[in-house]
């Protein structure tokens, strides 16, 4: 059992990488895009800028669950080292437990904004689902599809955060377990 949570847990680790490796790749190429069309041939697209923002906001959001899942509290670190080992622990799950918290928010707040959102990026088509298949739609995006990534990531952090928990204490009741900062060395 433990063996197809750790399979799951490294495949949607790996798969999130991907993704944030895409959506920063899609970033630098809308970038490069719009400029050499703005400078170069002087006919810059519409929804160049739109996409790179959009790019970067998800390439955020996804990060922010890879990092809850990793424990790379980066301003933490250094605290856990001066510690003893049992109140590192416990200052560790907190901190997990807190932003679990906050992804409990993003989610539940996060799902009423992508309800109510209105408006449409006038730049942008878009795909729909509709009678069990893709269709273009020639009309503008809705700007919920936009912040679609907040209940998104707020999932993603959850479960990031329960799964590092657990985690945790299963190593600490083995006798396993290390500061954050000493597993990555």
């Amino acid at each position: 059992m433990i063996g197809i949570i750790k399979f799951i847990d490294t495949a949607v680790s790996r798969t999130l990488t991907a993704l944030c490796s895409v959506l920063l790749f899609l970033m630098a190429a809308f970038t490069v895009y719009s400029v050499i069309m703005r400078y170069v041939f002087e006919n810059p697209p519409v929804w160049g800028d739109l996409l790179t923002v959009l790019s970067n906001i998800w390439l955020v959001f996804l990060a922010l669950a890879l990092t809850v899942r990793d424990k790379d509290h980066i301003a933490l670190d250094l605290i856990y080292s001066w510690l003893p080992l049992g109140v590192a622990f416990a200052v560790q799950q907190f901190w997990t437990l807190v932003i679990g918290g906050l992804g409990i928010v993003m989610i539940v707040y996060g799902l009423e904004a992508v309800s109510t959102m209105g408006g449409k990026y006038w730049e942008m088509w878009y795909f729909a689902w509709e009678d069990g298949q893709f269709v273009f739609k020639p009309n503008y995006m809705p700007k919920k599809y936009a912040i679609a990534i907040v209940p998104i990531s707020g999932l993603l952090v959850c479960i990031g955060a329960l799964a590092s928990v657990l985690e945790d204490c299963l190593r600490l009741s083995a006798g396993t377990y290390e500061r954050a900062q000493e597993a990555e060395a």
